[in-house]
């Protein structure tokens, strides 16, 4: 399993619980994934001046991608992002109608197949993941931000797909999703406080459990039926002029 973490890697905010750079990752042909082009994170919704001000500046944000349903964001909205330049895109991933719920989206089980769950969702998201990354792809629009609810599993769907398509070892891919353990306590303490997520919070599932097997499989499963995700992002749209300068923008 790869451990090493950069500590640039965490990025520290007020009121926003689970923000991380994609950089600083290895990839195949040995370079890295490059610093302050693109992060991944829980909801911001309910972030301070200060984030803002952080968001803005360090942070050099210009696009905000945000992968929960039109009902989600209706609902919840961007708080003080609302007001700011940067721009706003909302691009669902979601394995049944935009329209249902985060609750109904995950039975109400002590166990399921969370690994099944992410490819139903990619599944149904394939305009969503390929818009997604054709926006990390242009250069004009960094730095991005790309976001759920928890930062954990449609955020996660996002980065490994991402990541695989650029090179990134698996075992980086995994560890990267199982950091967001150390943030899963606050992300659920306040995702109780929202409207659209407590009947999640409440449920008797595993959705908010942090282990690195259903990720693992799900990368495993890119290669086994895909051939890896740059292949999974051209069978859906991408073009190889885009997919490369994905990888441009991507990896140093």
């Amino acid at each position: 399993m790869y451990t090493h973490l950069d500590p640039r890697r965490w990025v520290e905010f007020a009121e926003i619980d689970n923000v991380r750079d994609l950089g600083g990752l290895p990839v195949n042909d040995g370079g890295t994934t490059r610093f302050g082009v693109v992060y991944r994170s829980s909801t911001p919704q309910q972030l301070s001046e200060s984030d803002l001000a952080q968001l803005l500046g360090p942070v050099g944000l210009r696009t905000l991608v945000d992968l929960r349903t039109p009902a989600e964001t209706a609902q919840e909205g961007y708080g003080l992002l609302a007001e700011s330049a940067v721009r706003l895109v909302n691009l669902p991933v979601c394995k049944l109608s935009s329209a249902a719920t985060p609750s109904e989206l995950v039975p109400d089980a002590d166990r399921f197949d969370l690994c099944g769950l992410y490819r139903e969702l990619l599944s149904g998201s394939g305009e969503s993941v390929v818009a997604a990354a054709r926006i990390i792809a242009d250069t004009g629009r960094h730095s991005v931000v790309f976001h759920c609810a928890a930062g954990k599993d449609r955020t996660g769907i996002l980065a490994a797909v991402l990541l695989d398509a650029v090179g990134v070892r698996p075992e980086a891919i995994i560890a990267d999703y199982v950091l967001t353990a150390e943030r899963i306590v606050r992300i659920r303490a306040r995702l109780a406080t929202m409207v659209s997520y407590q009947g999640l919070t409440l449920a008797r599932t595993r959705i908010f459990a942090v282990d690195p097997a259903p990720m693992r499989r799900f990368v495993a499963g890119l290669h086994a039926h895909h051939g890896g995700a740059a292949n999974w992002l051209r069978a859906n749209g991408l073009s190889a002029a885009e997919l490369t300068a994905l990888r441009r923008a991507m990896v140093e």
